[in-house]
This record gives C-alpha cells, structure tokens and sequence, in this order.
C-alpha cells in the first residue's frame, strides 16, 4: 500500500469490458448514467497525477462468438470486426463522458477512421499521456482472433504501462463461479502460471502470456463498488492481483 495517498503505479491501463457502459436494468446498450459514473472514477486517478489508457469491450453492443458459434452464422472474421467497431461506439462515448467532467481525452484506434479519430501512433500514444489527457485505445488490435484482453496487455507493453487494471462485475478472481458455487473461494494473489495451469478465466490465455513474459502486474477488482480504481491505483489490498 502506498505512503500517504500516493500512487503504486504513475502509468496503467485500464480494461473495461463493455458491459461496464451498459445498464443494469437493460442489460444492452451504453447507459449515460453508468458511463458518466465510470467516467468519474477515472477523473479520481488523473487527479492523483497517474498517466490512464483505456481499452474497452464491446460486447455490450455486439458479441462476436454468440453469432459466429453457429453453423449458419457470421463468419467469424467478420464478427470480429464488427467487435472492433462496437469497441469504437463505446470509446467515443466514455470520451464524451470524460471531457464533460474536464478531462482532455484521445481516442486512437488500430482501424483507420480519421474522421472520428486518431490511428494509433504509440509514440504520440505515450505524448499524449504524458502531457496528462486519458487516452482510450480502440478496436483492439486491428486483427481477427484477437481479443481485446490481449489488446490490453499489447498496448501496456507498449506504452510501458506499470500494471494492467482490469474492473470487472465480481470482488476478483475465485475458484470458481462465486454465482453458481456458495464455496467459491476468493484469491488475494496468483502467479501468472497458476492462472495458465488452473484455467482460471482471468484473460485469454495469449493475454496472460505477454504479461508474464514482460513482468506486467494484473490486478482484478470489483467495478460496481465506487472508488475502487482509485482504491487499486493507492495499492489498497482490493481484489486480486497476477505477478
């Protein structure tokens, strides 16, 4: 834990899937309410000084893998650009939340569309953050089959991120399915291997790989609870953290 409310980390990523946008009620869509909130708990770290990317989901608006499963259904490098452009909509959306709150932000994306925003330069990537505007990475990473965990691990490395914070629906990373089994047993830390080797559904496993060959910290929390990516960014014993 940190001294005094300083930060443990002056540079991270932050993965949000895109279900962190949408409404609980509705269960679809981007909620102005929930991302006006999100967006809030990252105005809390920009104002403790730390340099935040953003890499979102988009499987609040389109979700690939349940329409290309079936045997008659989307061809699979087609859903997943299609995955790429709902990453897109929900960036363009936290960037709107997060400049109403007085943030300077910049979408950059791996698929060119410069009328809405920049392609991503990891150079002007890392420019931008460091003259303290919120950069939010879109479309993944410009490939099918990749995720866009594996798009978050990427650009961490590349930007020289410190950690990866992954805010997600449940307190952090269990045994099992804390939903379904009441003896679900909470993990305050893991090794990456031991992620790999249980088949801990933390990140895809490519994700998991490139943080461990580079030595990059995961720490898995509970976004619904308010505050707590600030919590995790002052080294506060929340959720679960990979090294």
């Amino acid at each position: 834990m940190s001294k005094a409310g300083k930060p443990v980390y002056k540079r991270v990523i932050l993965k949000l899937s895109g279900e962190a946008l949408q409404s609980p009620v509705k269960g679809f869509g981007i909620d102005p309410e929930v991302t006006r909130r999100v967006a809030s708990q990252i105005k809390e770290i920009k104002e403790l000084g730390v340099q935040a990317g953003v890499v979102l989901g988009g499987g609040n608006i389109f979700r690939g893998t349940g329409v290309t499963a079936k045997s008659q259904g989307i061809d699979r490098t087609t859903g997943d650009y299609m995955g790429m452009l709902a990453t897109v909509i929900n960036s363009l959306a936290l960037q709107d939340a997060l400049e109403k709150q007085g943030c300077f932000t910049r979408v950059q994306t791996a698929i060119q569309m410069e009328e809405l925003a920049e392609p991503y330069i990891r150079r002007r990537a890392i420019r931008h953050l460091e003259k303290g505007r919120v950069v939010i990475f879109a479309a993944g990473t410009g490939n099918p089959y990749f995720s866009t965990d594996t798009a978050a691990a990427l650009r961490a490395i590349e930007i020289d991120a410190e950690a990866i914070l992954k805010a997600t629906k449940v307190d952090g990373v269990f045994s099992s399915d804390p939903n379904r089994d009441k003896g679900a047993r909470m993990y305050k830390s893991l090794k990456y291997i031991e992620v790999l080797n249980k088949g801990l559904k933390v990140m895809d496993a490519t994700a998991v790989s490139l943080c461990m060959d580079h030595k990059l910290p995961i720490v898995i929390f509970n976004l619904t609870r308010e505050g707590n990516i600030k919590r995790a960014i002052l080294g506060e014993p929340i959720g679960t953290t990979i090294q």
